[in-house]
């Protein structure tokens, strides 16, 4: 059974979303503003997040940033319909995933259970180093740990399946729907969003740029691949 905390204002959709995810199991705790929920996370320790982007106060793309200085765990946005801009905002801000309104409590429930999947990423089978050192980056696979110069890097789950599975295979090329189906386990080709927000999220952690990739090139009409650098 996972924690989740879902920050809604809308009491109607709050109170469905409640009684549907505790149906699929999940110990649910709810809150109706950013300030309230920011607390609420400080006691109960989610395993995910389930956040609306419109919120009264404190706005849900802050909400997100805020979590994301200290928190890696899983985080579900909630969007309007049609607010593709509040998705892509909401991605690069730190979301691992999105769901649309009106919120149907089995397919929240099925994205929750992928993030947090994604959270347990299985290392690799197989022999193989323990730590695999790709120029200033290393990537632990048993310990799922990330560093650049030896500092820590600490990623979302998402950026960290992102980063294991592109590395598995130096060289290769990937396209945004395998990532998709990979990491995210989506096979909807509308959300190919996810993956370059994702994208430009850990180039950002890794220290570097689309324009002076290191590691992950984008290969121009297709997607992206690793390249080990020396």
């Amino acid at each position: 059974m996972s924690r989740v905390l879902l920050i809604e204002d809308d009491d109607s959709v709050r109170r469905a979303v409640d009684l549907g995810l505790r149906r699929q199991g999940h110990e649910v705790r709810t809150a109706v503003t950013g300030e309230e929920g920011l607390l609420r996370m400080a006691s109960f320790r989610p395993d995910v997040l389930v956040l609306d982007l419109m919120l009264p106060g404190m706005a849900g793309l802050d909400v997100c940033r805020r979590v994301r200085e200290s928190e890696q765990l899983p985080i579900i946005i909630v969007t309007a319909k049609g607010d593709d801009v509040d998705v892509v905002v909401g991605l690069e801000a730190g979301a691992d995933d999105y769901v649309v309104k009106p919120v149907r409590a089995r397919v929240l429930d099925a994205r929750i259970r992928a993030v947090l999947r994604r959270a347990d990423a299985p290392a690799p089978v197989g022999a193989g180093p323990r730590v695999e050192s790709h120029g200033p980056l290393s990537i632990d696979r048993t310990g799922l740990a990330v560093a650049r110069h030896g500092v820590p890097v600490l990623l979302a789950p998402s950026e960290l399946r992102l980063l294991l599975t592109l590395s598995a295979s130096p060289g290769q090329v990937f396209s945004r729907q395998q990532l998709l189906e990979a990491v995210w386990e989506h096979s909807y080709h509308g959300d190919i969003r996810l993956v370059d927000a994702c994208v430009k999220r850990l180039r950002s952690k890794l220290g570097e740029t689309r324009a002076e990739p290191q590691c992950i090139e984008t290969v121009r009409g297709f997607g992206y691949r690793f390249r080990s650098a020396a």
